[in-house]
């Protein structure tokens, strides 16, 4: 551009410039992960002292001591001054080999599904963010695979979060074709959903990554059903539940971190549920934007019934999350939610803390937070806080297994 003779640079257009600071962005992202990461810039777990895993597996510290002595099952590694540390892997041997030695507390050492038990596909939504959504995914996930279950994580979400609480960057790390798309896209390119699940650092977990390419199901939908795909398994919102189906017996619990709105995605993942979690946060402007998210919800449900679709689901939650219990109003939103909702609101609430907050930037669990990062007393609290909401959601999954 020429002005007065001058010779000026062309002014960058918005879409440039986001593209540049989208590019910045990564990068950065991309170098911070390889410094948290380092020496081998991806995630792994933590150990467990033996104090640790003999209150998972209910047993006396000494007989697991004794254990270690006699060779039995999973043999632990030692630190530098002889203390034993076990790995989650570790665990589940432990949790085998103790189900097959003492069979009438088989199931209290490995509570998988046994023959017969449905398998339980649980989706967590909501479509206002900050209600924690992401975080209550991982948090489930992490403690039920340390209770010794076999948990597929499905990523929904274009934005990819829980991918990321898994140590991948979506732009670096998820190629084409690799997400949960690729297994219920219309065209010749469609993949068998084995194809793109991965193996997770963390033992017990299973992962289908998400990146933005999952946005092409919301834009192809529509012409897919005009185009004819529209009966039997083939329909939209039947697709998540068939290819889930494939894998069937390698799960017991398929976790789905859904989008924060109502489209095909979430309508496929709503059908494909055995139970819904839904997360709030105890705020009266959070509570409002849910109760738009439920009418919706109602409405695109009755259409789907209306096509043939079928949502029986075994249980509908409320989960309470950031919630601070010396907080006046927020106090008055949740006696308000269990006066309505009685006992679909879960009984126990997770708690505002800076553990999950320290933790989340580290892109981990409160499971995987070593306890010099927070106060113990801080940790503490807020692991009670979420293994009680976590424990209760298991409640409920082991009573649809009859138990």
């Amino acid at each position: 551009m020429t002005i007065n003779g001058r010779v000026s640079a062309t002014p960058e257009s918005s879409a440039d410039k986001i593209s540049r600071q989208a590019s910045l962005l990564s990068a950065q992202l991309q170098s911070i992960r390889e410094r948290i990461y380092e020496p081998e810039t991806s995630k792994t777990l933590k150990t467990f002292t033996s104090k640790d895993v003999a209150a998972l597996l209910g047993i006396a510290e000494s007989t697991l001591r004794q254990m270690s002595l006699d060779g039995e099952s999973a043999i632990p590694d030692r630190k530098d001054n002889g203390r034993r540390i076990y790995t989650l892997e570790h665990i589940g041997q432990l949790r085998e080999h103790l189900a097959r030695k003492r069979p009438g507390e088989a199931l209290e050492f490995l509570p998988r599904r046994r023959e017969g038990d449905k398998l339980q596909v649980i989706a967590v939504a909501n479509f206002k963010g900050g209600s924690a959504k992401t975080t209550t995914t991982v948090h489930l996930a992490h403690y039920l695979a340390i209770q010794g279950l076999r948990v597929l994580a499905i990523d929904l979400d274009p934005q990819a979060s829980l991918s990321a609480m898994f140590g991948y960057q979506p732009e670096f790390d998820v190629d084409d074709n690799e997400t949960v798309y690729a297994a219920i896209r219309y065209d010749d390119r469609r993949r068998p959903i084995r194809e793109v699940i991965r193996s997770s650092y963390f033992h017990g977990i299973d992962l289908i990554p998400a990146n933005l390419e999952l946005m092409e199901y919301e834009h192809e939908t529509p012409q897919a059903i005009a185009e004819g795909h529209g009966r039997g398994d083939g329909i939209f919102f039947r697709r998540l539940a068939a290819v889930i189906s494939e894998v069937d017996a390698d799960y017991d619990v398929v976790l789905i971190d859904a989008p924060p709105q109502l489209g095909y995605l979430t309508l496929g993942a709503l059908c494909a549920a055995t139970g819904l979690m839904i997360t709030i946060h105890p705020a009266m402007i959070d509570v409002a934007s849910m109760n738009q998210f439920l009418a919706m919800m109602s409405d695109l449900m009755h259409v789907i019934e209306d096509r043939g679709g079928v949502l029986n689901h075994d249980f509908i939650r409320y989960v309470i999350t950031r919630h601070n219990p010396n907080d006046g109003p927020q106090i008055n939103v949740v006696t308000l939610l269990r006066s309505l909702f009685k006992d679909d609101v879960l009984a126990p609430a997770v708690v505002e803390t800076t553990a999950i907050a320290s933790a989340g930037l580290e892109k981990k669990s409160l499971y995987e937070l070593s306890r010099g990062n927070v106060t113990r007393d801080t940790l503490n609290r807020a692991l009670e806080s979420v293994d009680a909401v976590n424990a209760e959601i298991f409640r409920h999954i082991k009573e649809v297994w009859g138990r």
